[in-house]
């Protein structure tokens, strides 16, 4: 019995099909159970998505060719969320909760990177993430621009999850 032959995907023209584009993402805030508001899926802008290893510096006694680096701990930044000023949204509820009240609920946030199909490709689980800094940009009767929310976020780790 002959398998049928695999449907080929198309090619986007002009582009290399092993370049994965970053312009295609989604957020997700995992709060509870509760199913996402559309309004706080759509960001324009994701950046902190890095983690680093700090090493201490051993001197070994009578060697003076190099030093011994050894690991102590991964430190992470802050996740940055850039998005369009947005009202009635449940994410500026939390968020409002947490500098005017200084109530803390974190959750965990799922960034997703998607194919050109919308097919995952890769994601950022950061656990415990909780809203460090919120900001709008400036308003300025001179310039014609939207108006963008800045949010970061404190986590206690990040897991990096490829398919």
């Amino acid at each position: 019995m002959e398998l049928p032959a695999p449907i080929p995907l198309p090619k986007p023209q002009g582009l290399n099909p092993e370049l994965v584009l970053g312009f295609r993402f989604g957020v997700l805030f995992l709060a509870g159970g509760v199913v996402p508001n559309p309004l706080d899926l759509r960001f324009r802008k994701v950046s902190g998505l890095s983690s680093e290893v700090t090493t201490t510096t051993v001197n070994e006694g009578g060697q003076n060719l190099y030093t011994h680096r050894l690991p102590e701990r991964v430190n992470y930044g802050n996740l940055v969320l850039e998005r369009g000023f947005v009202v009635g949204s449940p994410l500026n509820l939390e968020f409002n909760a947490t500098m005017s009240l200084f109530k803390f609920s974190p959750a965990s946030v799922l960034v997703i990177l998607h194919n050109e199909l919308a097919l995952p490709l890769a994601a950022w689980l950061f656990h415990r993430a909780y809203p460090v800094k919120w900001s709008t940009s400036d308003l300025d009767a001179e310039q014609h621009a939207m108006a963008i929310d800045t949010m970061e976020l404190a986590y206690s780790r990040m897991q990096i999850l490829r398919v």
